[in-house]
């Protein structure tokens, strides 16, 4: 523990120049005594560092005394800086160690690229989930992480649909895509992708993980991606929507039916337009486009139209006209 902290504070002085002993204390949640003596153990060990006296002083390095990365343009510097997303990293219980890392990046950057490296930091951030999108619950995520890096097979409790199953798995790889986990793994002869939040529970065995020969992760989503996106069941659906409002079909149909949606030269009595659109997942399209109101109105499939009609008449039927239910009237009694 005490070594990491003695490389934290090298690099922290190599990055950010002369620092005092409480802004030292502060960065590595250390006491100020803790910090001088960490001082003096580096000075013993030889690195040249010393403290200056007066109310302008501090702790610093000699100037020159730097280990530089070379052969690093400033292309891959920025692109190693925005490669890092604080979140994601923090659930997978490596949030510590990617901000050392970048420390140490940093601290052995040229002076040039550092700056650089540090007004990119201050201009972009990386956010991956969605508006209105609380984080999924996945508190096995760093068991599975760790199983991931070392190697190690896991034993899940996995939830799919309204029951559960057990599988012994050999973890291959984690991916985050849309602001969801998954883990590629490989189970009886197969690779297969898991949904992280529905592992119910989970055991780490000694058993080492087999990963199969030349398999590589990105390759795998990449092909699992687009076969899945070819495969999902669509629904081919016509709707008449007011002009203005066009641009709302891409919230219940998605990006992609929005692409390649026909607009079709109808003719409408209060001049909407007629759209045809292919959606994924068809049990769930009455329910998307129910959702945006009257300015969306289905024309086919009839029976598409019949059960957002008959959800509709359910819903109203349940409410009726009065807004305050029957059982505050009691209350109110």
């Amino acid at each position: 523990m005490r070594a990491s902290r003695l490389v934290s504070l090298l690099l922290l002085l190599q990055t950010r120049g002369m620092m005092t002993a409480a802004e030292l204390a502060r960065e590595l949640e250390v006491s100020v005594r803790t910090i001088h003596r960490d001082v003096e153990a580096l000075a013993i060990s030889g690195v040249p560092i010393y403290a200056e006296r007066g109310p302008h002083g501090g702790i610093r390095l000699v100037e020159g005394y730097r280990t530089r990365l070379t052969g690093m343009t400033a292309e891959e510097a920025d692109a190693l800086f925005l490669s890092g997303i604080p979140g994601p990293a923090a659930e997978l219980g490596l949030g510590t160690v990617v901000a050392a890392a970048r420390l140490k990046v940093l601290a052995a950057l040229p002076t040039e690229l550092r700056g650089r490296a540090t007004r990119l930091l201050e201009r972009f951030h990386l956010d991956a989930a969605g508006w209105f999108q609380a984080g999924e619950n996945v508190p096995h995520l760093a068991d599975v992480a760790e199983a991931v890096w070392e190697g190690r097979q896991i034993r899940v409790d996995y939830q799919r649909g309204d029951k559960g199953v057990e599988r012994t798995l050999h973890p291959l790889g984690i991916v985050l895509k849309g602001g969801v986990w998954y883990l590629v793994a490989a189970t009886e002869g197969q690779v297969r992708t898991y949904r992280i939040s529905r592992i119910a529970t989970l055991q780490l065995l000694d058993e080492p993980a087999e990963r199969p020969e030349r398999f590589d992760l990105g390759a795998f989503w990449a092909e699992s991606s687009a076969a899945y996106e070819r495969d999902a069941p669509r629904l081919d659906v016509v709707v008449r929507v007011r002009p203005d409002r066009y641009w709302w079909l891409s919230d219940a149909a998605g990006q992609q039916a929005m692409e390649s949606a026909e607009i079709l030269d109808v003719p409408d009595r209060e001049g909407w337009t007629h759209v045809r659109l292919r959606m994924e997942w068809p049990d769930e399209a009455g329910r998307r486009l129910a959702a945006l109101g009257p300015s969306v109105e289905i024309l086919e499939p009839v029976e598409l139209r019949g059960r957002v009609a008959r959800a509709a008449r359910d819903l109203l039927a349940h409410y009726g006209d009065d807004p305050v239910p029957s059982s505050v009237h009691a209350d109110a009694r």
